[in-house]
């Protein structure tokens, strides 16, 4: 097992133990140094670059939507209740302009741990705004595309916003973005 498989399994592993719960409560979407903010921006452009690896006709979307929002790795864990989070950068006309950080519970069936990449794109500046103007939220009955090579060509936007995630790590019996909350910060 590779290095970053371990640790995309560990962290599926720790998530799926419970130990999720209290970052949920309180997240800031901020970085506080320097340093965070660089780690951050270089684990977007290689998320960024394996969603293209992944499904070369997902190039368009980066450079034809107004905008997107990009977490390049979501934890995501269950026992009965669970929780996933994230954090990520959002970009307007392709420069980033702050960031974002993804929460969700989840009560019902599941088990397990599972870490994964998600992207979601804006149409138009009126689709970005609903999502940087404050607490953002999906329903619960939202749903994403699972890339994989040309899975993308077929999707279309959605109230403005289109969804793909793309499996890091782990085993999960459920995934679904309904419920998932998102706080911004602009810079």
């Amino acid at each position: 097992m590779n290095a970053r498989r371990f640790r995309t399994t560990a962290l599926a592993a720790v998530v799926g133990a419970g130990i999720l719960a209290p970052m949920l409560a309180g997240c800031s979407a901020g970085y506080k140094t320097s340093e965070q903010k660089t780690s951050m921006q270089s684990d977007v452009a290689r998320a960024e670059s394996e969603f293209k690896r992944e499904d070369p006709s997902m190039a368009s979307w980066f450079r034809e939507s107004y905008g997107y929002a990009i977490f390049p790795t979501v934890g995501k864990g269950a026992i009965g209740v669970g929780g996933a989070h994230g954090k990520g950068l959002v970009y307007e006309q392709g420069a980033p302009i702050g960031n974002a950080t993804l929460s969700q519970a989840t009560i019902g069936l599941a088990l397990g741990g599972q870490a994964y990449r998600e992207v979601i794109f804006f149409q138009n500046k009126a689709a970005l705004d609903n999502f940087t103007s404050g607490n953002f939220e999906f329903a619960a009955q939202a749903s994403a595309v699972a890339v994989n090579a040309g899975a993308s060509a077929d999707a279309d936007f959605e109230n403005g916003m289109a969804v793909f995630t793309m499996e890091e790590g782990g085993l999960m019996f459920e995934a679904s973005i309904g419920g998932q909350k998102f706080s911004f910060n602009r810079w």
